[in-house]
């Protein structure tokens, strides 16, 4: 008999490091919004996320790791960043976007 899988469902955080350095997330979606600024889409829970990111950063970097909960609404980021987030957060019928 299979066992359940019990890894946790990817969910969506946003991340701020600076200086913004060559960091590989730990995660198979990342959408980078701006200059040191992304959505990262990952299983890990936040306290894991940001532990990895921390060693992979720049020393003495500034870091900001948050859940989210809702699709962010912003303007002027990067090139597909909206098309990503439409993907991340399918728009429920009825809602203003």
């Amino acid at each position: 008999m299979r066992e359940p899988d019990n890894t946790p469902a990817p969910r969506p955080y946003l991340v701020h490091v600076a200086p913004d350095g060559d960091i590989i997330f730990p995660a198979k979606q990342v959408c980078r919004l701006a200059d040191g600024l992304y959505i990262v889409v990952s299983a890990l829970t936040r306290s894991r996320l940001y532990h990895r990111i921390k060693r992979e950063a720049p020393p003495g970097a500034a870091l900001l790791v948050a859940p989210l909960a809702d699709a962010p609404k912003f303007k002027g980021m990067s090139r597909g960043a909206l098309a990503f987030t439409r993907r991340i957060w399918e728009p429920a019928a009825g809602q203003d976007g």
